[in-house]
């Protein structure tokens, strides 16, 4: 935000961890499809969930919604929300388990058994009754949490080692028990492994050593994401975890508002109705942009053809891979029939140099005439079935013979 006289302005926590600012917050909601559809503001420093309930209630009176199966985060759906929350208001939900409660599951029944690769398994536990688990085994993700377990640490290690012979060297700006502990703050925040190591700052000397029994216990959970969803959720064990997987496609749409093409900070204006206004109108601009990219699909390097359906996911567990026909654009730079593909930003960046123009003809007047496209940009106009000419019905009045004559001497206005 920009200004401090914004009614919606607050000091709050922000997802790109800048606190030197005051922000606003607003919510996004999309269909099915991933076609954003409402949007709302908030204050900047109201927390996400202050804000759920009201809202559901508020999105199934306006848009006559039977039934509402909530599909949130950890942090929006935890235990004590879901019980206060959610139950009494008759509210289905699918959410996930956090890691503590993850290791307490797998003291009980989440035996060996669950962690076949890319599967889905179901269980249930005296720890969450009513509910349905789902458990799934990402070995992809297995792996790359053991890399990381074992760099960082041998990193930290690396820095603690620095910090020593540094508050040890004479002359030296790191002295004093406080500026050690510190500069260990910093670095263990930094690479977060706070949690493996004791560290001991003292007067004569840094000390530490690794806690190789909490770094087996996590070990053991690697790769392991377990699904939680109320009884009458409706779904299967592979739906509820695609379920959540869909939660990328909002965050995909917030990206899109607050640092794509759309920008929607900063704000400049003050009042409470300017900035939800400003707030709303980005949201169909994402609405018209959405629209644009799934008819002009032939055109991107996005899927289409019947192979786009084939691209999908062998399990909600694996990853999504590209179909043959997008690998085949990507690499030729062409499109099925035969024309340049394109991103979506370049061909908006080329679309922008066709405008509707002011044509003087000397004292004849002026005649309104559109900039007549290039071929790559013609092609931007096939897919949705857009004729230039009914659009703009001046836009042929070149090629009268009084046109053709005063061209010359045309002079072209904003």
């Amino acid at each position: 935000m920009e200004g401090r006289r914004n009614a919606l302005a607050a000091f709050g926590h922000g997802r790109d961890g800048r606190r030197d600012r005051k922000r606003t917050g607003f919510g996004l909601l999309r269909d099915r499809g991933g076609c954003p559809v409402a949007v709302e503001a908030f204050k900047g420093n109201a927390a996400d969930p202050s804000t759920l309930g009201r809202r559901i209630e508020k999105a199934r009176g306006r848009f006559g919604l039977g039934r509402v199966a909530l599909v949130g985060d950890r942090g929006m759906t935890a235990g004590a929300r879901i019980r206060k929350e959610l139950i009494p208001a008759g509210l289905d939900w699918i959410s996930a388990l956090k890691p503590a409660d993850i290791r307490k599951l797998a003291k009980g029944p989440l035996t060996a058994d669950v962690r076949v690769p890319d599967a889905v398994a179901g269980t249930a536990s005296p720890g969450f009754p009513g509910e349905r688990l789902m458990v799934r085994f990402n070995p992809r993700l297995r792996d790359e949490r053991r890399r990381k377990r074992g760099e960082l640490p041998d990193a930290m290690e690396g820095r603690l080692e620095e910090i020593r012979r540094a508050a040890g060297s004479r002359g030296s700006r790191l002295r004093g028990r406080e500026a050690v502990a510190r500069r260990v703050g910093a670095d263990t925040a930094r690479l977060k492994v706070a949690k493996r190591f004791e560290i001991e700052c003292g007067d004569g000397g840094l000390s530490w050593r690794r806690l190789q029994d909490r770094i087996d216990r996590e070990e053991a959970l690697d790769g392991i994401h377990v699904v939680r969803t109320s009884p009458g959720a409706g779904s299967g064990p592979a739906e509820a975890v695609e379920a959540c997987r869909s939660l990328a496609k909002v965050e995909q749409a917030f990206r899109r508002i607050m640092t794509g093409r759309l920008k929607a900070r900063p704000v400049f204006v003050r009042s409470e109705a300017h900035v939800r206004t400003h707030v709303f109108l980005c949201m169909p601009a994402c609405h018209a942009e959405w629209h644009m990219r799934k008819r002009l699909t032939p055109i991107l390097f996005d899927e289409d053809g019947p192979e786009a359906a084939r691209a999908r996911r062998a399990s909600p567990v694996a990853p999504a891979k590209p179909s043959p026909s997008a690998r085949s654009k990507a690499a030729s730079k062409r499109a099925r029939d035969g024309g340049s593909a394109r991103s979506l930003h370049t061909l908006l960046a080329g679309l922008s140099t066709v405008a509707l123009n002011d044509a003087a003809l000397g004292s004849s007047g002026t005649i309104p005439a559109v900039t007549p496209p290039a071929r790559g940009q013609r092609r931007a106009f096939e897919p949705p079935g857009v004729d230039l000419a009914k659009m703009f019905p001046a836009a042929g009045r070149w090629k009268t013979e009084k046109a053709l004559q005063a061209r010359e001497n045309c002079v072209f206005g904003p």
